[in-house]
C-alpha cells in the first residue's frame, strides 16, 4: 500500500490526477488528527538534579575531541573537550533517558542512563568514513555508493595555514587537481585545472558552487574557517548534471551550519610574518662598475669609471631591500552556533588582513555569515544562507615591462650606484645619474610612493530554500538565490611621479546573478535490495553586468586624487557598458543500487543559452556510470585482507559556453570622425565578423578503482581518464577582402588523458597516531585538430631587445608549448649563434622550433599527520615535475647591454671573452642581439615543504559546564623549503594566468615564505 501511495503521488504531480484519488489511497496512513508520539521538553524547564561525565574514545583508545553527546529526544547536549571528556546534566526523574554519542566518521552509539555518574564510550570507526555523506550535484550520497570520481578536502586541511584565497589550500590535496598560484601578491589570482585544459577561447577554471549556488569566478568572498568541506567533481558522471558549465570540473563548497547540541562559540586567531623566500644574487656597486667598464671597452669607448672609483665603490644600494619588507598576516574569526531539534543557526564573522612583502601592497577581507535551518513541521523545512564580504586590495604588483619601466623590473635593473632619494629628499631620477643609463628606467619608489591602485569589492551571496516532504520518500525543493558584486578600482599617479602632472581613473562594475532551482527527489529502498534515488528539476539563472569608467589628467594638486575627476585639466571620455545572458536548464538523474553491490547512475541535462545562435542555443549533456562493490560479494567474505574493493566506470558529455554575450550578433560600436572642421560621432560594425557558433563539448571516459586493505588501514584510489573537447572556439584571422579582421569559429579539438593515484595509510592508531596520505597525477595534453590544420602562434612579447611570439598551438602537440630558436654556442666575435635548422644559410622564422613545454609530467602532494597525547605534528609537501618556465624576466636582466642595467652577478663572472669562449653569457656589448630561444627556458620542477605544523591541545579535564571547553595552540611555517633548479625567485609562477600562457615569469610578484602562530578555542 505504501509503494502504491507514493507512486500515485508522483504520477499526480506530472499527470494532474484528482486529489480525491490521492486522498483515498492515503487516508488510512495519514489521518488529519494525530497525537504526537512524544513532546520535546525544552531544556529550560528540565530541572537538573544529577549529571554524568566521562570520556569518548576511538578503538585505539585515543580521545575524540568535538564529539556530540545528546539526550535523545531533547535539545540538551554538549560536545567533548580536547581530551575527549564531557559532563552533561540529567533532568530530575529522567533516569531512563538515552544518551547518544556521535562523531563524524564513526558509528553513533546510544547508551541508557541509570544511576551512573560516569559513562565512558568507545566509538567504532565507520569503515574509514565510507558511510560519510558527501555532497554531489543537487544532492548527496554515501561515499561508499559513489560511482563517479569525487575527491574531498576537509576543514582541517583547508585551515592548515592562512591563505587569502581558499583555492590555495587545495594545492596538492586532491589527485587530478592542479592549483597554480599566478603570483604572490596579496589577494593574487589562482588558476585551478582539473584534469588539464579544455578550451582555447573560454575559461578553463572549474565551476564553483557555494551551498548550491553556482558562483562566478573564484570564491574569494569566503574565509577558510567558514568552510566545512570541499568536494571536487572530476569525471563526466559527476559533472554532467551541471551541463554547459561542467567541462572543467566542479568544486562544491559547503559552509558550516549550526548544530543541535547547544550553543557553541568557536574562536580562531592567527598571526603570520612573511618575508621574501630568497633574494636574487645581483651585482653590487663594485661589480656593476666593472661590468659597465667591460661593456665600454668592448664597444671601443672610454671607461666609465676609473680604477680608483671602481675600487672605492662598496655594496651600493640594494634595491631589493628598498621594495621588499617583512609583512604580517592577521586572521581572526568568531562563530556562534547552536539550536535544537527543529532549528539550528550559525552567525559568524571573520577578518583577514594581509600586508604584502612589497611595500604598499595589502589585502583585507571582512565577512559576515549567517545560516538558519528550521523544521517547520514533519513535512516542511526552510534553509537560509548568506555571506556578506568586503574586499579591499591595494596593488603594487606592477609586473611585465622592460629596461626598468615596471616596479619589479626596475628594482632588479636599477644601478646599485644610484641612491633612492636625491639630496633634497625627492625621489631620485635614475636616468640622470649616468649618461649611459637608459631613459626608460623608473625609480621603483615612484610605483610604491607616488602611485596607487585600490580595488574595493562588496560581495553578497544569499540563497534560501523550502523543502516539502509530502511523504518521507519524496522531497520537493524550491530554492532561490542572488549573487551581487560591486567593484570599484581607483588608480592615481601623483604629480611627483616622474614625468607626470597627475593622472586619475575610476572604473566601477556591478555583477548580478539570480538563480531559481526547482527539484523533486524520490528515494526509497524496495525489498531490502533495490535502492532507488530519482531526481528531476528545472533551473533558471541570469547574469547581468554593468560598468562605468571615467578618467582625467593634469591636476593642480594631489589633494583630491580620485575623489574629484572634475578637477582634471583634461577630462577623459567616460565609458559605460551593459551585458546580459540567460541560462535555462532541465535536468534529471537516476541512482540505482542492487543488493548494495551493483550501482548505476545516469544523468541528463539540457541547457539553453542566450549566448548562442538560433538553432544552436540548446546543448544536451548525458552521462552514465557503473560501479561494482566486489568486496560485498559472498566469495570475498572469507578473507580478511581486502576490506573494500570497488570498480567504477563512467562516460558522459559536458560543455563550455566559452563565448561572451552577443558574440554571435553583429554589434555596432561608437566612434568619432571629422568632416570638414566638425567632429561627428557614429556607429559602425566592429572588426570581428559574427559567426554561427556551436557549443564546445567535452566527452570523457573514466575507469576507477577503490581498494581498502586490513579494515581500510590502507586505502588506494586509482583512475584512468580520457577527455576530448570538440568544436573548440577560437579567434581566426580573416583576409582583408572580408572587411573584417577576425571572427570566432569552431576550429578544432583537444585531448587530455591521464592517471590519478591516491594513497592513505594509518600507520599507528594507538596513543601515538600516525597517518600518511598522498596523491600523484599524470596528464598528457594534445591538440588534435585546428582550423585547416594551420598552427596558431600566440603570446607575443615585446621587451625591446626581443619582440616575437614565443608559444604555439599545433596539431599533435601539447597546448601552450614554447616556440623559438635553438642556440648553437657563440660566433668568433662572442655573439649568440642560432641553429640553422632548415640549412638555408639564414636565420629566420623558418628556423624556430619547439623549445619547451609548460605542462608538467606529473604533480603531487604528500601529507604526514602525527599525534601523541595532546601534541600534533604535520608535514605537507607539494610539487611538480617536468614543467618548463619561460623566464622572460631574464631577457632584459641578462642580455640588454649598454643601457646601464644591473644584472645577476654571474653575468660578470661568466661572460664571453677570447679566453672564455664556452661562457654562459655572450660578449658584453651593446651590439649583442637576442631572440626568443631555449636560453630562457628553464626547468620549473620543484618540491616544496608547503606547511609544517606543531600544535598542542590542552587537556581540559572536566571542562563541561565551564566557560572554556577546548583550547589548541599551534605554530607553523609555510614555504620554508623549496628544492628547485629554477634560477629566479620562485618556480610556482604564472604571470599571464591562462592555459595558452602557462609557465611565464615576467617580473612577477614573488611568493613569500611565512611563520604563523595561532590558537583555536571553543566556549
Amino acid at each position: 500500500m505504501k509503494k502504491t501511495a507514493i507512486l500515485i503521488f508522483v504520477a499526480s504531480i506530472y499527470l494532474g490526477l484528482p486529489k480525491e484519488i490521492l486522498a483515498e489511497n492515503n487516508s488510512s496512513r495519514y489521518p488529519q488528527d494525530t497525537v504526537p508520539i512524544r513532546d520535546i521538553i525544552p531544556p529550560s524547564v528540565l530541572p537538573s538534579t544529577s549529571s554524568v561525565s566521562g570520556i569518548v574514545k576511538d578503538a585505539g583508545n585515543s580521545p575524540l575531541p568535538g564529539a556530540t553527546v545528546q539526550i535523545k529526544g531533547t535539545q540538551t547536549g554538549t560536545i567533548t573537550g580536547d581530551s575527549g571528556t564531557y559532563t552533561i546534566a540529567i533532568p530530575a526523574g529522567q533516569e531512563g533517558v538515552v544518551l547518544v554519542f556521535s562523531f563524524m566518521g564513526f558509528q553513533s552509539k546510544a547508551v541508557k542512563f541509570g544511576n551512573q555518574s560516569t559513562i565512558d564510550v568507545t566509538l567504532v570507526n565507520d569503515e574509514q568514513e565510507l558511510d560519510e555523506v558527501v555532497v554531489i550535484g543537487y544532492g548527496s550520497a554515501r561515499r561508499a555508493d559513489l560511482t563517479g570520481a569525487v575527491s574531498r578536502v576537509n576543514s582541517d586541511e583547508l585551515n592548515a595555514f592562512p591563505t587569502s584565497n581558499v583555492l590555495q589550500s587545495l594545492s596538492g590535496r586532491a589527485a587530478g587537481v592542479q592549483v597554480i598560484q599566478n603570483n604572490g601578491a596579496p589577494g593574487g589570482g589562482v588558476s585551478v585545472r582539473i584534469r588539464g585544459a579544455n578550451s582555447i577561447q573560454g575559461d578553463n577554471d572549474p565551476l564553483y558552487v557555494i551551498d548550491g549556488f553556482p558562483f562566478s569566478g573564484n570564491p574569494t568572498n569566503l574565509n577558510n574557517s567558514d568552510i566545512a568541506s570541499i568536494e571536487i567533481l572530476k569525471d563526466a558522471s559527476s559533472t554532467a548534471i551541471y551541463g554547459s558549465r561542467g567541462a572543467n570540473g566542479v568544486v562544491l563548497i559547503t559552509t558550516k551550519n549550526g548544530s543541535g547540541a547547544g550553543t557553541v562559540v568557536e574562536f580562531d586567531a592567527s598571526y603570520s610574518v612573511q618575508s621574501l623566500r630568497k633574494k636574487l644574487n645581483l651585482m653590487n656597486g663594485n661589480q656593476y662598475a666593472q661590468l659597465m667598464n667591460i661593456q665600454a671597452k668592448n664597444d671601443g669607448l672610454d671607461p666609465y669609471f676609473t680604477d680608483a672609483e671602481v675600487n672605492g665603490f662598496g655594496e651600493g644600494t640594494d634595491w631589493q631591500d628598498e621594495i621588499f619588507q617583512q609583512a604580517p598576516i592577521k586572521n581572526t574569526s568568531l562563530n556562534v552556533s547552536g539550536g535544537g531539534d527543529n532549528t539550528q543557526f550559525l552567525i559568524g564573522g571573520s577578518i583577514y588582513q594581509q600586508d604584502g612583502i612589497i611595500k604598499g601592497s595589502d589585502y583585507d577581507r571582512y565577512s559576515i555569515r549567517s545560516t538558519i535551518n528550521h523544521k517547520i513541521s514533519d513535512k516542511f523545512k526552510i534553509d537560509f544562507n548568506s555571506t556578506l564580504s568586503k574586499l579591499v586590495t591595494a596593488r603594487r604588483d606592477s609586473d611585465g615591462g622592460a629596461r626598468g619601466a615596471s616596479m619589479i623590473g626596475s628594482a632588479l635593473v636599477a644601478s646599485p650606484l644610484s641612491t633612492p632619494f636625491s639630496p633634497d629628499g625627492s625621489i631620485n631620477n635614475l636616468a640622470n645619474d649616468f649618461p649611459f643609463i637608459s631613459p626608460d628606467i623608473v625609480n621603483p619608489l615612484n610605483f610604491i610612493n607616488e602611485q596607487s591602485t585600490v580595488i574595493t569589492a562588496n560581495v553578497i551571496l544569499a540563497n534560501a530554500a523550502i523543502s516539502y516532504n509530502p511523504v518521507p520518500e519524496i522531497t520537493i525543493k524550491i530554492s532561490g538565490g542572488i549573487e551581487n558584486r560591486d567593484d570599484r578600482t581607483d588608480n592615481y599617479r601623483s604629480r611627483d611621479f616622474i614625468n607626470s602632472n597627475g593622472n586619475a581613473s575610476i572604473s566601477t562594475s556591478q555583477y548580478v546573478s539570480r538563480l531559481n532551482e526547482n527539484t523533486i527527489t524520490y528515494a526509497d529502498v524496495f525489498n531490502d535490495k533495490h535502492d532507488l534515488n530519482v531526481l528531476a528539476g528545472i533551473t533558471y539563472q541570469d547574469f547581468t553586468t554593468k560598468f562605468l569608467a571615467g578618467s582625467g589628467a593634469g591636476f593642480l594638486s594631489d589633494l583630491y586624487e580620485t575623489d574629484n575627476l572634475g578637477a582634471a585639466e583634461t577630462p577623459g571620455i567616460p565609458t559605460s557598458g551593459y551585458a546580459n545572458s540567460v541560462l535555462l536548464s532541465y535536468l534529471g538523474r537516476v541512482n540505482y543500487g542492487f543488493y548494495n553491490k551493483y550501482l548505476f547512475t545516469a544523468s541528463f541535462r539540457a541547457d539553453g543559452s542566450s549566448r548562442y545562435s538560433e538553432g544552436n542555443k540548446w546543448g544536451y549533456f548525458p552521462s552514465g556510470a557503473l560501479a561494482w562493490k566486489v568486496s560485498e560479494e559472498n566469495f570475498m567474505k572469507s578473507q580478511n585482507t581486502i576490506s573494500t574493493l570497488k570498480i567504477r566506470s563512467s562516460w558522459g558529455l559536458t560543455g563550455s559556453q566559452a563565448i561572451s554575450p552577443y558574440a554571435t550578433l553583429n554589434r555596432l560600436f561608437p566612434g568619432f570622425t571629422i568632416f570638414g572642421d566638425q567632429l561627428y560621432n557614429f556607429l559602425a560594425p566592429g572588426s570581428t565578423l559574427p559567426g554561427d557558433l556551436k557549443w564546445e563539448t567535452t566527452e570523457q571516459f573514466d575507469l576507477g578503482l577503490d581498494l581498502g586493505l586490513w579494515q581500510d588501514r590502507i586505502v588506494l584510489g586509482a583512475d584512468y581518464y580520457l577527455k576530448t573537447t570538440d568544436h573548440l572556439l577560437s579567434t581566426v584571422r580573416l583576409p582583408s577582402s572580408f572587411g573584417y579582421t577576425t571572427t570566432i569559429d569552431n576550429v578544432g579539438s583537444i585531448e587530455n588523458r591521464g592517471v590519478e593515484l591516491s594513497l592513505y595509510a594509518q600507520i599507528f592508531a594507538s596513543d601515538f597516531r600516525w597517518s600518511l596520505d598522498g596523491n600523484i597525477s599524470f596528464n598528457r595534453n594534445k591538440v588534435l585538430s585546428l582550423n585547416e590544420g594551420q598552427p596558431l602562434l600566440t603570446n607575443f612579447i615585446n621587451v625591446i631587445t626581443v619582440a616575437d611570439n614565443f608559444s604555439i598551438m599545433e596539431e599533435g602537440r601539447p597546448l601552450g608549448q614554447f616556440w623559438g630558436y635553438q642556440e648553437d654556442g657563440y660566433t668568433e666575435s662572442g655573439a649568440i649563434k642560432f641553429k640553422d635548422l632548415n640549412n638555408d644559410g639564414e636565420i629566420s622564422a623558418a628556423d624556430k622550433t619547439y623549445i619547451g613545454n609548460p605542462n608538467p609530467d606529473f604533480f603531487y602532494g604528500f601529507n604526514s599527520n602525527m599525534s601523541f597525547k595532546g601534541f600534533q605534528l604535520d608535514f605537507f609537501f607539494q610539487g611538480s615535475k617536468g614543467n618548463d618556465i619561460m623566464n622572460v624576466s631574464a631577457i632584459s636582466s641578462t642580455l640588454d647591454y649598454g643601457q646601464g642595467l644591473n644584472m645577476p652577478e654571474e653575468v660578470l663572472l661568466d661572460n664571453w671573452t677570447p679566453q672564455n669562449t664556452d661562457a654562459k653569457y655572450p660578449k658584453i656589448s651593446r651590439s649583442s642581439t637576442a631572440r626568443v630561444s631555449d636560453r630562457f627556458v628553464e626547468d620549473g620542477s620543484y618540491l616544496r615543504l608547503k606547511n609544517v605544523l606543531l600544535a598542542y591541545n590542552f587537556p581540559l579535564k572536566n571542562s563541561r559546564g565551564k566557560f572554556l571547553q577546548s583550547l589548541r595552540i599551534y605554530a607553523s611555517g609555510q614555504n620554508l623549503l623549496t628544492l628547485t633548479n629554477y634560477s629566479w625567485w620562485d618556480p610556482e609562477v604564472n604571470s599571464k594566468g591562462s592555459d595558452n600562457r602557462l609557465g611565464i615569469d615576467h617580473f612577477s610578484y614573488p611568493i613569500p615564505k611565512s611563520y604563523t602562530v595561532g590558537l583555536n578555542a571553543t566556549f
